[in-house]
């Protein structure tokens, strides 16, 4: 984490890890996922430091373990504590904006944004520390209410990307229902055993896909598969309104 200390100096006050790195450990496409709590909101300039390394140090997800994405947070210690909902981070760098910030743009995530209370949730969990305290000491719990309805939220961006990221989009799903109905942040592989022990016998072969192309048991494909993909998510969807007691039905494409 020098970048971090050679940016915000004494103004970083911890970094963490989060994601696959503290739930279960890293798969071949895992990214490394680190949320920095910081005093202060970071200058113009200091974004782009942060975005001129990070476009080289950051992998593109090869699957070869030797090279991974880095996707990291920064938020301002004021805009998370005391906890309030929807939270607003300072700062994100994911390979995903990639070419945004290679055109210049400095901020194009969108914030407040409800993917910080997973976020934050995985972090206090996880309690992985690359410096600073324990995570417990400066980020407040996120309600399980405000958990709960910001992974729901977040659905309906989710399956606009179901084309471009099939495997991403049918485990995340899955993880939704796994903490929808448990209550439990875990791993993408632990939420998709869960969830295949639940799928009628017709939906289980697209999630079981999913699941060994995380683990790096296959190799990604799914044109095989493309007829049963969408019933299989439609159906997990259904469950995540169902359990979530039908309050973001309306939410959902159908």
């Amino acid at each position: 984490m020098s970048l971090v200390h050679e940016v915000l100096g004494q103004d970083a006050i911890g970094a963490y890890l989060h994601g696959s790195s503290v739930l279960g450990g890293l798969r071949p496409g895992s990214d490394i996922d680190v949320l920095v709590l910081a005093r202060r909101g970071t200058t113009p300039e200091e974004k782009r430091a942060f975005i001129d390394r990070l476009l080289v140090l950051s992998g593109h997800g090869d699957g070869s373990g030797r090279t991974r994405p880095i996707e990291l947070t920064i938020v301002t210690e004021s805009q998370v504590r005391p906890w309030r909902y929807p939270p607003s981070f300072d700062f994100q760098y994911g390979d995903w904006l990639r070419a945004e910030f290679e055109r210049g743009d400095l901020a194009p995530w969108t914030t407040p944004n409800p993917d910080l209370a997973p976020l934050i949730t995985m972090v206090r969990l996880g309690n992985s520390p690359l410096f600073g305290p324990p995570a417990a000491d400066v980020l407040d719990p996120v309600p399980p209410g405000d958990l709960t309805r910001a992974i729901v939220s977040g659905i309906p961006d989710l399956l606009d990307d179901l084309e471009s990221d099939t495997g991403n989009v049918i485990l995340t799903l899955a993880r939704i229902w796994y903490t929808v109905a448990t209550g439990i942040v875990g791993s993408k592989d632990a939420a998709a055993e869960w969830v295949l022990d639940r799928l009628p016998d017709e939906h289980r072969a697209v999630l079981a896909r999913a699941r060994a192309i995380y683990l790096g048991d296959e190799e990604e494909r799914w044109d095989d598969m493309v007829p049963l993909v969408r019933p299989h998510v439609d159906h997990v969807v259904r469950e995540i309104a169902h359990v979530f007691e039908g309050t973001a039905t309306d939410a959902y494409p159908g």
